[in-house]
């Protein structure tokens, strides 16, 4: 599977709320993917900022309605929104917006998907069929799109690029890395793949 851009030295992290003086393009961005993927991880590995979460704990009413499958250790679960915010070189800083994973909280990705340029897609290669319907949604917003497939211990090593591409039926042009949600250096790559992705997308004229 191809490698993101690779983030070089220190991350950034101003630890105050306040934009960086460098700040120019101020661009929204969406980390999404099923139930369990590793979204707010995500986000707390990279925001320079103490990042916003709406965490509950499951409870045995929604172990009920929720896929468990896979993830029975899971604890908590995001019931609106995460949120964190990263400067990268050149003076973009991106806005993280993490979705919920779960069916339910359907009628607040509309809201959450407003205004923002793209999305990254978290994957678990352990259970790819969860990310179908995440993927339509974001098809469907028309938002361009990056794949990152969060590393799990246990995850199957065995599928090729192909075979995932085919699995999630992703166009050609549509990037496609591994991360680990845990890593900064490693989550910021996955983010850079996007930014360079949504980059790559726009006319000529405008970039």
């Amino acid at each position: 599977m191809a490698s993101a851009p690779s983030s070089t030295g220190e991350l950034p992290r101003t630890g105050g709320p306040h934009l960086p003086d460098t700040a120019r393009d101020l661009v929204k961005i969406l980390v999404t993917g099923p139930f369990g993927v590793g979204k707010t991880t995500l986000i707390d590995s990279v925001s320079e900022i103490r990042p916003l979460h709406t965490e509950e704990r499951l409870t045995e009413a929604s172990a009920r309605i929720d896929e468990l499958d896979g993830i029975r250790d899971k604890e908590t679960t995001t019931v609106a929104i995460d949120f964190g915010r990263i400067s990268l070189a050149g003076g973009v800083v991106l806005y993280l917006f993490g979705t919920p994973g779960q069916q339910r909280f359907r009628t607040l990705w509309d809201d959450l998907a407003y205004g923002a340029l793209g999305a990254l897609v978290l994957v678990d290669s352990r259970r790819i069929d969860a990310s179908f319907d995440v993927l339509g949604l974001v098809e469907e917003a028309g938002l361009p799109y990056a794949v990152a497939f969060n590393t799990f211990p246990d995850a199957p090593g065995h599928h090729t690029d192909e075979q995932l591409r085919a699995a999630l039926d992703l166009e050609p042009g549509t990037p496609m890395v591994t991360c680990d949600a845990r890593d900064p250096h490693s989550s910021v790559d996955a983010l850079l793949a996007l930014v360079q992705h949504l980059i790559d997308d726009r006319p000529a004229e405008a970039r």
